[in-house]
Order: C-alpha cells, then sequence, then structure tokens
C-alpha cells in the first residue's frame, strides 16, 4: 500500500502520476485535482477540464480570460 501526499490515507489501490519529472501518489482523482491542477488566475476554481490559456496565464473559461482583459479566446466556435 502507499500513502496519498495530499490526505495521508494509506490505500491498496492508491496509484501515482508523474508530471514534470516528479513522481506523486495519490488515493483518489480528487486528491490529485487538489495538488497537481492549475487554478483559473481570474476566480480561482481548479482547473479540471481544458480550460484557456493566454501568454502562458491559465482561466477556467474565456469569460474569465476576458474579466482579466484577455481579447479573442472563446469557449466554442
Amino acid at each position: 500500500m502507499a500513502k496519498c501526499e495530499v490526505c495521508g490515507n494509506d490505500y491498496d489501490k492508491s496509484f501515482t502520476v508523474t508530471m514534470a519529472g516528479k513522481t506523486h501518489t495519490f488515493d483518489a482523482f480528487e486528491c490529485a485535482i487538489h495538488a497537481l491542477a492549475p487554478v483559473c488566475a481570474h476566480c480561482g476554481c481548479k482547473i479540471v477540464g481544458h480550460g484557456v490559456e493566454s501568454a502562458g496565464t491559465f482561466y477556467c473559461c474565456a469569460h474569465c480570460a476576458e474579466m482579466s482583459g484577455v481579447d479573442g479566446l472563446e469557449d466554442r466556435i
């Protein structure tokens, strides 16, 4: 069994995620999201889907990007 790095649960079905060359161990996707998902620069929510990006800054949606002064991004075309 391996211990989750977020909640500390020692779980027989834990899994690892390698991101940017570092390996992380989690017991649930919820903990992996909490630790690794980017955060929207406007509203602060975790970006679980694709989100949008402008000049290296991530937003959860085009609306948040627009509210931050970014033009030209769309959620749909």
